[in-house]
């Protein structure tokens, strides 16, 4: 990575709310060494999750995933944070921009890996669309 990047990194913060913060362990890392990018996914559709049934006030599923961009390799040892910001709100569905940060493994440099925008449907118990309450 050029050093240009990482300035760029450091100038810039995420945006959002810091949702889901986890280790990367070995177990989740391919044969190049670096972790999986559906683990990763996987941290995010998490984390736009939390963030969904905190909005909707109850049960929330995935529907769409889309423009999901990996920038940078996360390693063995470094502390994904995963960012939400709600973008929209319609009657039962919400826009959420996920952003993953790694910091990097016994440093402070942090660098953002991905993000992506998940779409999520309120549920009702049957798993019917649901609407969503007004804030």
């Amino acid at each position: 990575m050029s050093g240009i990047m990482a300035e760029m990194d450091e100038a810039r913060r995420p945006s959002g709310e810091l949702t889901v913060r986890t280790i990367a362990m070995p177990a989740d890392t391919n044969a190049n060494g670096d972790i999986f990018g559906g683990w990763v996914m996987s941290q995010m559709d998490q984390a736009g999750g939390i963030a969904a049934v905190e909005r909707s006030q109850g049960r929330a599923v995935t529907v769409a995933v889309n423009a999901m961009t990996f920038i940078r390799p996360v390693r063995v040892g470094d502390v994904l944070c995963v960012y939400t910001r709600i973008d929209r709100v319609g009657r039962s569905s919400m826009k959420i921009e996920v952003e993953a940060w790694a910091r990097r493994f016994r440093t402070q440099l942090r660098e953002q890996v991905t993000e992506a925008t998940f779409t999520f449907v309120a549920i009702d118990d049957e798993g019917r669309p649901r609407a969503i309450a007004p804030i």
